[in-house]
């Protein structure tokens, strides 16, 4: 390249990897301040990575020319979180054809379908609730969301499994970020449910069973690639679990909306009213304030400058999701909770990415998106309209440290019933 470059701002020292486990949502967000650049050099993993937050940087860093993402994600998050040859791990027209399997599952109709199974879920959960006297929301409601995560995705789910899926469902996005004996335990847990889902794409294949047809079960088990093969069978089970596991972990935005509900009663009051806007509003401001997925990573696909910074090819790039959504340069006051201010929003695929940014059909956008709002919308109007509860004192901080980021005390409810 022989155009000039500016010499971007870096971080001195040999690695900083353990800086990132340290400050975990607030490591880009707190290097992006103190450079006062939206762009910056580090090392992790003992080479050179480069960390980028605000909406010029999203519309870069999901541009395809530009970056690629098979082997951009850490191993460890390969072996908890995404599987191996996921979805999120392809580019290009194989990328492409595999998220149109995951999109053909999100038809209006097939979330409907998904929001009826929600309903249902909370409805025979309250019944249950009502006869203990401490809920602990974020356990109970990670069960709620395996059993309908299950019955719409076609997948099988014995009565006396579902402690232990759910368990293993949620181990998968608990433990990328953690070390030593919690990282295995996301290990084992993604081997054992792969190995349960796969029994079951062989079963589907053998006909043995038959789900279906409108279900990920099916659709899956049946996909052909580019060359017309099907999907090994380890494939298939590595994506049925990208659509279990992320409705698993829903659980993490609908106890932070029980924290919401409690820290701000007065928009508890406005949501009474059943104005959906409203209620839509306050669904994404818990997704824009509230911690769920810090970053996300993609390896430089060839060399290429950009304001003025060379970004060299194979270069580790990090684009800060929690940072972006708290970027004053985007949101006005963005440390305060504030649901009208989407009322405003100008819909960019760029400046509000909790599940990422860009095209759903062609990017790596989260597929599952539509989904998490209408199920976040669903759960919010029984916390609100359906059921009454009351917070009793615990601590219901959270860590900016840890991820996922949960309140400390998973948001204990007591005297649970419905409303008249």
């Amino acid at each position: 390249m022989s155009e000039n470059k500016n010499q971007m701002p870096r971080e001195e020292g040999i690695d900083h990897s353990l800086s990132l486990l340290r400050e975990g949502y607030m490591y880009i967000l707190n290097r992006r301040q103190s450079f006062h650049s939206n762009v910056f050099e580090t090392r992790l993993l003992g080479k050179k990575a480069i960390c980028m937050s605000g909406k010029e940087a999203a519309e870069v860093f999901y541009d395809h020319d530009k970056f690629k993402r098979k082997g951009a994600a850490p191993k460890r998050a390969v072996q908890t979180l995404f599987g191996e040859n996921g979805v999120q791990v392809l580019d290009g027209e194989e990328h492409k054809h595999r998220k149109e399997m995951f999109m053909s599952l999100m038809s209006p109709q097939a979330i409907q379908k998904l929001t009826d199974m929600t309903k249902h879920q909370w409805e025979t959960a309250l019944s249950k609730w009502e006869q203990m006297d401490q809920v602990i929301l974020y356990d109970e409601v990670k069960e709620i969301m395996c059993r309908t995560a299950c019955e719409w995705a076609g997948v099988p789910l014995p009565e006396e499994d579902v402690k232990e899926i759910t368990k293993d469902l949620a181990a998968m996005f608990e433990t990328p970020a953690a070390v030593g004996p919690n990282h295995w335990l996301g290990r084992r847990a993604r081997n054992k449910v792969e190995k349960r889902m796969g029994h079951l794409v062989d079963k589907v294949r053998n006909d043995e069973i038959n789900p279906p047809e409108d279900t990920a079960l099916y659709r899956f088990a049946w996909h052909r690639d580019l060359e017309g093969n099907l999907l090994t069978t380890d494939t298939a089970s590595v994506e049925i679990l990208n659509i279990l596991r992320p409705i698993v972990a829903i659980a993490i935005f609908i106890n932070f909306t029980a924290l919401a509900l409690h820290q701000h009663p007065e928009e508890r009051e406005k949501l009474k009213s059943g104005d959906k806007q409203h209620a839509q509003m306050f669904v994404q401001e818990v997704r824009r304030f509230y911690p769920f997925f810090p970053f996300v990573a993609a390896l430089v696909k060839k060399d290429f400058t950009w304001n003025g910074y060379g970004f060299e090819e194979g270069t580790l790039t990090l684009l800060d999701l929690y940072g972006t959504n708290h970027h004053p340069e985007i949101w006005e006051n963005p440390d305060v909770f504030n649901p009208d201010r989407f009322a405003k929003w100008d819909g960019s695929p760029f400046n509000f990415i909790p599940q990422g940014g860009g095209d759903y059909m062609m990017g790596h956008r989260c597929a599952g998106e539509w989904i998490t709002l209408a199920v976040m919308n669903v759960c919010l109007d029984y916390l609100v309209n359906q059921m009454e509860y009351d917070v009793p004192d615990q601590d219901l901080s959270y860590s900016l440290v840890s991820i996922p980021s949960i309140p400390d005390s998973k948001v204990a409810v007591k005297g649970v019933k419905r409303k008249a």
